[in-house]
Order: C-alpha cells, then structure tokens, then sequence
C-alpha cells in the first residue's frame, strides 16, 4: 500500500487528495525556511539547557510543599535563558494561558490602576477576567480600570490614540501578539518592540506585558528581545512540546516575576513553594521538543491556507505572507462550512476521531463554540485542533498538529468533509 492508498483508507477521496497534493508542491521553499528558524530555536534550547547544567536530578519531582525542588527552579532558569529575561515563573499550578495572564494583571495591578489594550480588544476569555463583562472576582471589581484603543484599519497601531490614553493611573499594557477571534493581523516581536517603545517614551515605568500564546518559536526573536518586561503563555500550546500535561509561564524581570509568584501561591511563600509531581521530566522535554513542533504545526497551517485560498476562501494570513504565529484564520461565510470543517479535523484525531462536534455554549465566550481536537492533553492546541465562534463572518481557526503529516492529513479530511456537503468544488 502507497501513501495515496494510505489516506484512501482513511477517508479521503481521490480527487481530494490529488487536488491537496498539488497546492503542497508549491511550498518546498517556504518550508525550508520554517526549518532553517527551528535548527536555531532549537540550537537556542539545547544552549539554555547546557548553560543551566540541567542533569537527570533535574527531571524527578517533588510533592507536598515542594521546598528545594531543584528541577523545578533549575527549568525556571532555562525558561528565563530561552527567553531572555531576568526571571521565570513555569508551574504546573498554572492550569492555562488565561489563568498565567490572570495571575500576571492581578500581581502587578492595585485599586486605581488602569491596564491599556493598544491592539483592540483581548482575547474573549479575559473579557471577564479584566470586567469588561461582568464577573464575579474581576480587576474591575477590585477597582482597576480598563481603557482600550482600537488599531487603524490594516491593523495598523493608533499612535496618536495609544498616546492620547496613556494617564497617571496607566500602569500596565496588555499586547496580544496572536489574533485570537479577530480577523486582524498577528504581531511580529518587533512590531511589538515598536510599539513598547513608543509607550515607554510617554511613560517609562509602565509594565509591557505581552500575550505570547501561539507565538513561541515561530520567528527567531521573542517579544522580550524588543523590551517587553513579562511574556506570558500556556505549556499544552507551543512551549510545552506536546508533552507537557498542563502548566503556563510568565518570563520577565525579577520584580515583576517575584509579584507573580506571591499572587499565584501567597505573600511570604512566592516561589519556594509549588511542587512539580511528575511534569518535570515531561516540561524539560517538552521544551526541548518545542522548536520542532512549532515548525509543524507551522507548516500545517500554511499548507491549510495555500488549499483554502485556492477553494476561493479568504485565508489570514494569506499563505505567502509572514507568519508569528501556528493559528490560521479561515472565513469560511457559513455555520455548515465551519460545522463539516470541524468535523474532518476531528475525524483525523489519534484519540476520540469517532466523536462528532457541534457547536455550544463554552465558558468566557459570547457565542456558541465549536472546538474540535482529538488530543492527547485535553485542551492541547499545539496538538491538532480547531475551533470558532458560531457568528458572522464564520471563521474558523485551525492549529496545531504535533506532527507535520497529521497537520496534513487534518487539512485533508477537513477538504473531504466539506466536499462530501458539496461545499467546495475543485
């Protein structure tokens, strides 16, 4: 049996593969660069390692209180390496991204503070952590104030609002490098260095934090090469390599860092407490694996635009632009579209590929959801995974895939199922 028969046997079509095959031909150079960017990134991790002297000691865990857990400290360091910062809070207490930036703006805000979003607004599920919709323990409630300006169209930065906003009370700048549910563009860690810059020229002490989710690795420089003080993401999205069972980061300077520390155990514990149980092992080569990874998951979502640009779809970004970032947005104008889209990309999955999706209700969204991922880590997006909001204009957001050839095949029968609804003719 030959690969073509191979993914027959799996449900794709002739014509569908055969259609999906052509367009990847056209991508042999842009993924020699996506791997030209993982031989450093991954050059990058192996020296944080060794300059660590990170050792088989440092893989076993801790429990209870968690005192002197070396590995755990020993990865902290590694982290703060990688990323070039002065600090690094990398826990398994830290269940996702949004409880990392929660744990982030609750730590270096107080009552009479205001946080500044100059890209618009954040992603849907810190509307409530921030209190621009009401919730029960929001910083609104503790008396923080929120103050957003909108990007110009092209995603372009509003200086002149960003400027006309910045206050007395601004003490904390909240920059989404990826696009979240937007259809706006993906910032490049310099871009992002550009606009810090602009900041701290009005106000130098503000603290720029960045969003960092979905970014890590995909371009050689982090956000924190261009003068952000703290960036923040989930160890189940690029970081953790598919291998990591839970936990977020926060890397930045030691002030900001020790503040985090004290919010997410307690005043006097910080990070001296805080056991690593089992994941030290699983977060030292999750990381280690993480440059790879990216790079697949990477070339799944350009292979996804390169095929649905062809089906006549907008794609963003389009499939020959930059990419910072493994998510790719596709507008796919319908519910049924992004109803059968989902669908195939569960079909493809290794774990549940038998379980059909519909959209639902989800906490910390305003509309239904479909998310669709046969994962081994549950909620893993660095695993193969999409989802949207079922609302005009119908996107969907397709990442990851810890394997460029299951990126491929998810790509594929996502093709098949909305060919087999008749909503793509080749």
């Amino acid at each position: 049996m030959d690969n073509r028969e191979m993914f027959e046997s799996l449900g794709i079509k002739p014509e569908v593969y055969d259609f999906c095959e052509e367009q990847l031909r056209a991508l042999e150079d842009r993924f020699e660069e996506i791997d030209a960017i993982a031989e450093y990134n991954q050059l990058k991790v192996i020296k944080a390692m060794q300059d660590a002297q990170v050792s088989e000691a440092h893989l076993y865990g801790t429990t209870g209180y968690g005192y002197d857990d070396i590995g755990r400290d020993t990865l902290e360091r590694v982290y703060a390496n990688v990323f070039g910062t002065e600090d690094a809070l990398v826990r398994s207490q830290i269940i996702c991204g949004t409880h990392a930036l929660a744990t982030a703006l609750f730590a270096n805000t107080r009552p009479g503070d205001e946080i500044l979003c100059p890209v618009g607004k954040p992603y849907d599920t810190l509307e409530e952590v921030i209190g621009i919709r009401p919730s029960v323990g929001s910083l609104a409630e503790y008396g923080v104030t929120y103050r957003q300006v909108d990007l110009l169209p092209g995603s372009v930065f509003d200086y002149e609002g960003i400027k006309a906003a910045i206050n007395e009370r601004t003490r904390l700048v909240e920059i989404q490098r990826s696009k979240g549910y937007a259809t706006r563009d993906t910032f490049s860690p310099a871009k992002i260095g550009e606009l810090i810059s602009f900041i701290k020229g009005i106000k130098p002490d503000v603290i720029c934090m960045v969003d960092n989710c979905y970014g890590e690795f995909v371009q050689r420089e982090e956000p924190t090469a261009f003068g952000a003080d703290m960036v923040i993401g989930s160890l189940i999205k690029n970081p953790g390599g598919g291998l990591a069972p839970i936990g977020g980061y926060i890397a930045g300077t030691k002030e900001c860092i020790e503040r985090c520390a004290v919010r997410l155990t307690s005043p006097g514990l910080g990070k001296e407490v805080g056991p690593s149980l089992d994941t030290n092992k699983l977060f030292y080569q999750g990381l280690f694996m993480a440059p790879t990874i990216t790079a697949g998951a990477e070339k799944g979502a350009i292979f996804a635009a390169k095929v649905f640009e062809k089906l006549g779809f907008s794609c963003h970004p389009a499939a020959d632009a930059e990419r910072y970032d493994i998510i790719q947005a596709i507008t796919l104008g319908s519910e049924e579209a992004v109803v059968a889209f989902a669908q195939g990309i569960q079909a493809a999955a290794p774990v549940d590929s038998f379980v059909t999706p519909y959209p639902d209700d989800m906490p910390g969204y305003d509309s239904k959801v479909i998310m669709a991922a046969g994962a081994f880590v549950q909620g893993s997006s660095i695993e193969l995974s999409a989802d949207g909001p079922i609302k005009e204009p119908y996107n969907i957001y397709f990442q990851g895939g810890l394997t460029w050839y299951h990126a491929k095949l998810g790509i594929m029968m996502a093709v098949e199922k909305m060919y087999e609804k008749g909503l793509v003719k080749f």
